[in-house]
């Protein structure tokens, strides 16, 4: 019987939490990495599962991307993640985001929450009645903090052009074809940025409504999502969840860069060798998708305004460039070479 311990991906986290409050339904999971550089900060996720095990494993992937994304980041924040697990009606109250914030303030600011996928502004509003451990939390126009997505968007955005330098030689996006999956909170802003800046997009979304109306807004192509990771296109640019980079896609993409801000993109630590053979440029996710945290940081951390933040986010391509010279250099993947460097940042190289 293989153990928690046992598990490939837990990777020696230093506490797993599994909530229970059978009053409003909440089933959640609270796992936290490293506290090496300061709490455990990362946003929650609201999910519904196939199996309790996928919810942990999401959980274990997610709190270590944390980990290496706030490290490398500059943050003085280690990495966690919460997951709560939806029923398949995907039933979500206030009293239930209440009993999550009580979960996040039972752990004494050992774990700082935020948005993730399926959570917004509001729920972490009831989350914060019963916490102070939280940011993203609804603020003034111009002011610090609020929804993450529109600062992940743009470091992915700058993260993209970074990566059309190096792999193409051009400064501007102007008439590249981008393949963006996903047509969310994250997707939309990259999308809506580089349409401005003149970039033909194709979007795809397993809700087709939703690809339509951010088609109709950036005068962009709707594709099927069967169809998205093999368009022929200069960059994929993920957006939506995970694991979707493995042997059988890879061999499959025809694209030279790889570049989105989907969590845990690679579905085992080999696929980021197997772009690096295929000679596709790959911009590790945590580190091309640190923008969000970089507000709620500076948010909860109250050490800087809106100003700081966005030269925080400037700062993301500077890092991408970083990795993919030390790929270069040593021949190693640039999955590889991040993940090394983030080791070492939170004491365990």
């Amino acid at each position: 019987m293989t153990t928690l311990w046992g598990l490939p991906d837990f990777d020696a986290h230093e506490a797993v939490h599994l909530v229970t409050d059978q009053k409003t339904g909440l089933r959640a999971i609270i796992a936290m990495h490293s506290t090496h550089l300061g709490p455990a900060a990362g946003g929650c996720r609201f999910w519904h599962y196939a199996d309790d095990a996928d919810a942990l494993t999401d959980a274990l992937r997610l709190s270590r991307g944390m980990s290496f994304k706030n490290a490398m980041a500059g943050l003085p924040l280690g990495g966690g993640k919460g997951v709560i697990l939806a029923d398949a009606n995907r039933t979500k109250t206030p009293e239930m985001m209440a009993a999550f914030g009580r979960a996040v303030n039972s752990l004494g600011g050992k774990y700082v929450t935020a948005e993730d996928v399926g959570i917004n502004v509001a729920d972490m509003t009831s989350v914060s009645q019963q916490t102070r451990y939280v940011a993203g939390l609804p603020v003034e126009e111009g002011a610090v903090g609020g929804d993450p997505g529109p600062h992940t968007s743009l470091g992915v955005f700058l993260g993209i052009k970074a990566a059309v330098r190096r792999a193409l030689g051009k400064s501007s996006l102007q008439g590249l074809h981008i393949a963006l999956q996903g047509a969310g909170s994250v997707a939309s802003g990259v999308a809506m940025h580089a349409a401005a800046e003149g970039a033909r997009l194709s979007i795809a979304d397993v809700d087709a409504d939703r690809a339509q109306k951010l088609a109709a807004a950036t005068g962009a192509e709707v594709v099927a999502p069967s169809d998205i990771m093999t368009l022929e296109a200069d960059v994929l640019s993920p957006n939506a969840l995970g694991a979707i980079l493995d042997a059988e896609s890879i061999a499959a993409l025809r694209v030279p860069i790889v570049a989105g801000g989907a969590n845990n993109q690679l579905a085992s630590r080999e696929d980021g060798a197997r772009l690096m053979e295929r000679g596709i440029l790959y911009a590790p996710d945590y580190v091309i998708n640190a923008g969000g945290i970089i507000n709620v940081s500076t948010e909860y951390l109250k050490d800087g305004d809106a100003s700081v933040v966005r030269s925080r986010i400037e700062g993301i391509p500077e890092r991408l460039e970083t990795i993919w010279s030390e790929s270069q250099a040593s021949g190693r993947d640039p999955a590889t070479v991040a993940d090394a460097m983030a080791m070492k940042l939170i004491g365990r190289a």
